[in-house]
């Protein structure tokens, strides 16, 4: 089997990666001394990206790039948006938990202080794979590597975080319109996550319809209910005629990491966040489809 090596930009932005991220996660396993779930989340993120990135730059390697079961025009891109967003969780989460306020021995936080630089290191590295991967303007590529493919990446990464907040503990359960949030939250993601699927694995041209037509009428099916939703929650959580609580409790300041008065918050948030990214796929969605007629 025939070693196939070129040296190139986005070689060298992988192995920088891959490097960065198993740093991260050995020198935080080696004596960062990560006990709960946090720290096992932040580790997985990184050994998750290193692990993919291993696999993406042997498949090159070897040039086995045909044989593959996914579409390697969407494959790698598709992982490196992931693994960009999963870095940067983890460097926004680990020196929260491990370096705020943090006593212990010195040795212990010299080791979570180096965590923290090479996780930030590997972000860098995965967003400048993603920004030399990405579609040029008339340019043939997956759809993975246009701004929509890329967008379902990023909507789908902060419903999976919205899931983490609303369910623990439970937010959704006092009032039926805060349920309401919650189904939105769940089909989009489960129709983004299956958009992206179909691109990986190559699937689009099974499907009975344009897939063009159906990326813009799920956009703009998108827009609406994160439009409600960006509305709906917020009433029902901060408004005192609703049953909410505007002030934040004194308890919050006294707790280790967010409180549920946090966790509301950050939903809200993220809910206004990813009504902006659905909105900004819907207009590129909708050039899209102008653009094939």
């Amino acid at each position: 089997m025939a070693i196939v090596l070129h040296s190139s930009p986005l070689l060298w932005t992988r192995l920088a990666a891959l490097a960065f991220s198993c740093v991260a996660f050995s020198v935080a396993i080696h004596g960062g001394r990560v006990a709960h779930g946090t720290g096992n989340w932040c580790i997985f993120c990184w050994a998750f990206s290193f692990a993919g990135t291993l696999l993406v730059l042997l498949v090159e390697l070897f040039g086995l790039q045909s044989r593959a079961l996914v579409s390697w025009k969407n494959f790698p891109i598709t992982f490196a948006c992931y693994a960009a967003l999963l870095c940067l969780s983890a460097s926004i989460i680990f020196p929260l938990y491990y370096l705020k306020d943090s006593h212990g021995p010195s040795e212990m936080r010299d080791f979570r202080i180096v965590s923290t630089v090479f996780s930030c290191l590997a972000t860098i590295a995965y967003m400048t794979e993603v920004s030399i991967s990405k579609a040029r303007p008339g340019e043939v590529a997956g759809y993975m590597a246009t701004a929509p493919g890329l967008l379902k990446v990023c909507q789908t990464f902060l419903a999976c975080i919205i899931f983490v907040f609303v369910t623990d503990p439970v937010l959704y359960d006092r009032h039926d319109s805060l349920k309401y949030c919650m189904s939105v939250y769940c089909i989009c993601f489960i129709l983004s996550a299956g958009i992206i699927l179909l691109c990986v694995g190559e699937l689009t041209g099974y499907l009975p319809f344009p897939f063009a037509r159906f990326l813009s009428a799920y956009a703009l099916l998108a827009v609406v209910l994160y439009l409600s939703a960006t509305i709906i929650w917020p009433i029902f959580n901060f408004d005192p005629k609703h049953g909410g609580q505007k002030q934040r409790p004194s308890n919050c300041n006294t707790s280790f990491g967010l409180c549920v008065w946090d966790k509301t918050v950050a939903v809200a948030v993220l809910t206004t966040v990813n009504f902006i990214l659905y909105l900004a796929d819907l207009i590129y969605s909708t050039r899209l489809v102008f653009v094939s007629a």
